[in-house]
């Protein structure tokens, strides 16, 4: 328990020596750095789970995720820690809120960057859903895009082979009429269209004739279609308007579950819209209380540290401080009276050397003109 308790403490950036003296303040602590440490622990799985998506479908992403994770957990609750450790409690609150300020704005930002990774694994199986339609609207575009180019690119070959069926087709309609009436001609029936004379005559062969030019015009009408259908069917080929298909239900679970940290981030800001653009406000709002959660958890050992009355170990701090500040004056003032004291000794030798040389130039000078 003891352990516990002492890392929660270096957790909340306490000085344990001085902690130590004042039984009250250790609960206060031991729930700061709670705090903070659970903080880092949100932030370091958020961390990782947002970069196992970044790697996903690589053999190491989930090495990459955990290193990652660990990094982002250790480098937030840093921060955190350094945060709370350096809010003030020696001024007024008005002081305190002050200098919390930008602390309180950084871990807003904080919070939004680790909670948008946990709102993600929240959200998964709705995110899923809303890639597969996404993926399957986007394959329909692609399929309109490629047919639209292909249409438009052999619009006349197109027109063609239209022309072509509806030939076909009509000449198919006068064979069979053309047919009825030979029949008829042949077994004698009256009607607007035969002489009503049963037998094989000259009405009859007129008839047979007539069929025959269309029949031979059908054949190469159906000829020229089946080789315009086959020219088509290779250009479509050739265009990849066959080669793309709409995805199984298969495939399109194995898209969703490789899907990247931006996908899925798209599709997250999605599921707050309704297919008609209009808000879903109840998705929103779930959103929203997520992330304002996150945000507040973020927050909260700031917070923590600013509603804490100034307790013994707070007064205790400012006074070392005071005294290390104090001390630090001291000091200074020691190294300049050491610092004046040693060039007063340097100067007063210089001053001795330079002396020394003069006089010794004087002598020589004297000497000098003596011999002259």
């Amino acid at each position: 328990m003891k352990k516990v308790t002492r890392f929660f403490w270096f957790c909340s950036g306490a000085h344990i020596g001085t902690l130590k003296k004042y039984p009250l303040e250790h609960n206060k602590y031991v729930g700061i750095g709670a705090t903070i440490f659970f903080t880092a622990l949100f932030a370091s799985l958020s961390g990782g789970y947002a970069m196992y998506f970044v790697f996903a479908g690589n053999d190491l992403a989930a090495v990459f995720a955990i290193l990652f994770g660990l990094i982002w957990g250790t480098a937030i609750f840093n921060m955190d820690r350094y945060i709370v450790s350096s809010i003030d409690k020696q001024g007024s609150t008005n002081q305190q809120i002050l200098q919390a300020s930008p602390r309180i704005l950084l871990a807003i930002m904080i919070g939004i960057v680790i909670s948008r990774p946990l709102e993600l694994k929240i959200f998964d199986k709705e995110i899923r859903q809303k890639l597969k339609t996404a993926y399957l609207k986007g394959q329909h575009r692609k399929i309109d895009t490629l047919e639209k180019t292909y249409n438009d690119k052999y619009a006349m070959e197109l027109g063609k082979n239209k022309d072509l069926k509806l030939e076909k087709d009509s000449l198919e309609k006068d064979i069979n009429r053309s047919r009825f009436q030979l029949n008829q001609e042949v077994f004698g029936d009256k009607s607007n269209q035969t002489s009503g004379i049963s037998g094989y005559g000259t009405y009859a062969k007129q008839k047979q004739a007539v069929l025959q030019e269309k029949e031979d015009r059908l054949k190469a009408v159906t000829d020229n279609q089946a080789k315009m259908d086959q020219y088509l069917s290779a250009r479509k080929n050739y265009e990849g308007v066959n080669d793309i298909r709409l995805f199984s239900d298969h495939q399109l679970d194995s898209l969703s579950n490789v899907a990247g940290f931006s996908d899925r981030n798209w599709a997250l800001g999605q599921l707050s819209y309704n297919e008609n653009g209009t808000r879903d406000l109840d998705t929103y709002l779930a959103e929203s209380f997520i992330s304002y959660l996150f945000i507040l958890f973020e927050c909260l050992p700031v917070f923590v540290k600013l509603m804490s009355p100034k307790g013994a170990y707070d007064v205790a701090v400012g006074k070392t401080n005071e005294a290390d500040i104090h001390f630090a004056e001291r000091d200074k003032d020691r190294h300049i009276q050491v610092t004046d004291s040693v060039y007063d000794h340097q100067l007063e030798r210089d001053i001795d050397k330079q002396k020394k040389i003069i006089t010794a130039q004087s002598d020589y000078d004297i000497e000098r003109h003596s011999y002259d």
